[in-house]
């Protein structure tokens, strides 16, 4: 098995401390290890060294390998412009299909929270071992605890049975981030689960289903495939780069294929997609609030608050977040805190490069 890290997001709702020359993927959100560093080591019982890739664009790279200094050069894979999921999966997997053709391929985003690292070990197992016999794409689903709007969904059909007595299930369709109202209704039905971001499927079967729903995009991985490891590959990565669109493997192959299977993953997970998302995550005091720093509350809950170098004083507020660094001062409601890339788009149209 490979394992493939998609590392190349800016992580614009995780502003003001995610910047575009320090990213998401580098904070140190939870303990000692960044975050790309935690998705690693996880998946070291499983999968050596030597066979984990980590794909990024260029102006990322030299920060990733500082955090994965224990992984080879050669096992990072340079994007010339991000293009979305299916792009970088697809050029990912002609560099793997050179290693082994044979081989199995998971994908992962650098950015996710495990807590049961064994479930998740032997879910993958389960993933691995569907792909190979049954040639499926398999993914990952998360049984939904609360309608969450920032989370795509995956709608299923059919039981196809137990395996390690992790649940086989007969994908339906896949649904793009809901409404509330839309999320209320995939809660109820009870045939619907997050879409965790993780695939597993056989180098050779993604290929092909590329091949079958985006030929174009299949036309220039064929001609990456004729240069890799000659003096034309990286000049030939650049050019088709510019030709291809922009799409995700979701809506570019997952919704259309037919043999997609998805198991049910229970091993405590969490897409760390937005600052709400990681204060549900957090320990809370007795009001609900959570505090990183010396900070003054009155008649005020359900609030994220990290300003360590400043005391913050609050009154007769609720459910907001405040995040205060050294040039940036980010104060919203939490359920709105999928809009803070939308801060970041409006920095960037106003040219106010000094804070992205």
């Amino acid at each position: 098995m490979f394992a493939l890290i998609m590392a190349g997001g800016k992580g614009k709702r995780f502003w003001p401390k995610s910047r575009e020359k320090h990213p998401k993927q580098i904070l140190k959100m939870f303990g000692d290890n960044t975050m790309i560093q935690s998705t690693v080591e996880r998946l070291k019982p499983l999968i050596p060294d030597n066979r984990i890739f980590v794909v990024s664009i260029e102006t990322q790279i030299s920060l990733l390998k500082k955090q994965l200094s224990r992984l080879s050069a050669k096992n990072f894979i340079i994007e010339p412009k991000g293009k979305n999921t299916a792009p970088c999966i697809g050029l990912s997997a002609l560099f793997m299909e050179k290693i082994d053709p044979n081989g199995v391929m998971a994908v992962f985003p650098a950015d996710h929270v495990i807590t049961n690292e064994v479930e998740f070990l032997k879910t993958l197992k389960v993933g691995a071992r569907v792909a190979v016999e049954k040639d499926s794409l398999v993914t990952i689903g998360i049984e939904p605890t609360y309608p969450a709007t920032g989370y795509g969904y995956i709608q299923f059909n059919n039981d196809l049975g137990r395996i390690d007595d992790i649940e086989v299930l007969k994908v339906k369709t896949f649904a793009e981030k809901p409404n509330l109202a839309t999320a209320e209704r995939f809660l109820s039905s009870g045939d619907f689960l997050w879409n965790s971001g993780v695939f597993i499927w056989k180098i050779k079967t993604i290929l092909k289903a590329i091949e079958e729903h985006l030929p174009h995009l299949y036309d220039g991985l064929l001609e990456i495939r004729e240069n890799i490891g000659s003096r034309k590959e990286s000049e030939t990565i650049n050019r088709v780069y510019c030709q291809i669109k922009s799409i995700s493997i979701d809506y570019g192959v997952m919704e259309h294929a037919q043999d997609v299977v998805v198991l049910k993953g229970r091993f405590g997970w969490t897409d760390m997609g937005s600052w709400d998302e990681f204060y549900k995550y957090c320990s809370k005091d007795d009001h609900e609030n959570v505090l990183v720093g010396e900070h003054i509350l009155k008649d005020s809950r359900g609030s994220y608050i990290d300003a360590p170098n400043k005391c913050v004083a609050v009154i007769g507020v609720d459910n907001l977040v405040v995040i205060d660094t050294e040039d940036a001062l980010l104060i919203c409601p939490r359920e709105r805190a999928q809009e803070v890339q939308e801060i970041v788009e409006i920095a960037h149209r106003k040219k106010m490069n000094h804070i992205l």
